[in-house]
């Protein structure tokens, strides 16, 4: 019997953080030939050039037995991270759409308005992103299926619980509080709080922090970004600047007690975990894409604001840090009612019910994404 082809359409190296426990799955089943795709790295040299570019891990992953290819047609299934500009060139397929990291941005609706045609299967989190995707009217061919988030399922089935051994294994003191800084790009507050983040956890805290992928690599982030902190770390000596090779958050979020971020997804991800964050307030009512739509779809100074701790000065860090790992009662309430909204079956099988989902789809038929021609 002939195996179902499947392509795990990567783009980004950081993607394939949300793909990893959905990739377990699939390579655990005889039944599917499961093959790689890695297409859109760039990395900017000289200030001008952006050059393909081929991270050091990808030779890493072909040695543990995944088989990376350029072919588009002739899959059963395509599992992408994000809209994909040439979903005609894929043919009749089954396309799956599982976001590498929504948070509050907006670019998932910004993107799906400009793929209306193309026909998803976009798996999300919760009713929450279910009700956001509805109301952007943005869904146009697509369907949206409820299965959780499958990237966290590692850390829901108690796979990072060794937290002591895997900060002292990176040089930290697992008797400290960890508060691991996880900006994103854009809207950023790393310039910000670029000097006061190490001053308030001085001494006293483990400083982890994890950049977003393209603030390593000059396309849509100056590499000034990651040189801010590879200078500083270096005067810290209970910091660290998680290397850009270093491409899944999950291990970190599972060995932080809180984390500090403004917009990134993980914030949103990081309430999944029952712990509290700290989220750095941004002008959000200003902050706007070129064409003037607003980057992010809720007001991040408002966003979870009875659940995590709020902060808009970075001298007030230190505070902020003490009360996130001191929440009180009203705090862990607020939480988990934020939690029920935002997240289906906190459970670690997310990723069972992807895979069960496509399977029941692929058993259906007339699910296939097949546009006559492209822009169809």
């Amino acid at each position: 019997m002939a195996r179902t082809r499947l392509l795990f359409k990567i783009g980004f190296v950081y993607h394939k953080a949300a793909f990893d426990p959905v990739i377990e799955q699939f390579l655990a089943d005889d039944r599917y030939d499961v093959r790689f795709a890695l297409d859109e790295e760039r990395i900017r040299r000289w200030g001008i050039f952006n050059l393909p570019y081929r991270p050091p891990i990808v030779d890493q992953w072909v040695r543990q037995g995944y088989r990376f290819t350029t072919e588009k047609r002739g899959f059963d299934v395509v599992i992408a991270g994000d809209t994909i500009r040439d979903a005609a060139a894929y043919g009749k397929t089954l396309l799956c759409f599982l976001n590498h990291g929504t948070g509050i941005k907006t670019i998932l609706y910004r993107n799906l308005a400009q793929h209306r045609d193309t026909r998803y299967q976009i798996y999300v989190e919760g009713r929450y992103r279910e009700e956001k995707i509805l109301e952007s009217g943005q869904l146009g061919r697509s369907e949206v299926r409820v299965v959780g988030l499958p990237k966290l399922d590692g850390i829901l089935q108690g796979r990072y619980d060794d937290r002591a051994a895997f900060l002292s294994a990176r040089g930290l003191d697992p008797g400290k509080p960890t508060v691991l800084f996880a900006p994103t790009y854009k809207p950023t507050c790393l310039y910000d709080v670029k000097d006061a983040i190490f001053e308030a956890t001085r001494d006293r805290c483990n400083l982890v922090v994890k950049l977003h992928h393209y603030s390593w690599m000059g396309k849509y982030a100056p590499h000034e970004q990651h040189r801010i902190f590879e200078r500083r770390v270096r005067r810290y000596p209970h910091s660290l600047l998680v290397p850009m090779e270093e491409y899944n958050i999950v291990p970190w979020m599972a060995a932080a007690d809180t984390l500090l971020s403004e917009a990134s997804s993980t914030v949103f991800d990081f309430l999944a975990l029952g712990k509290t964050g700290i989220i750095y307030d941004l002008p959000g009512d200003r902050l706007k894409h070129s064409d003037g739509m607003p980057l992010l779809g809720e007001d991040n100074r408002s966003f979870l604001k009875d659940a995590f701790v709020h902060v808009a000065r970075p001298e007030d860090l230190g505070d902020a840090i003490d009360r996130a790992l001191a929440p009180t009662a009203a705090m862990q309430s607020a939480q988990d009612r934020e939690r029920d909204h935002l997240f289906h079956q906190l459970d670690g099988h997310a990723s069972e019910r992807m895979k069960g989902s496509i399977e029941a789809l692929l058993a259906e038929g007339g699910h296939e994404n097949a546009p006559d021609e492209p822009g169809r």
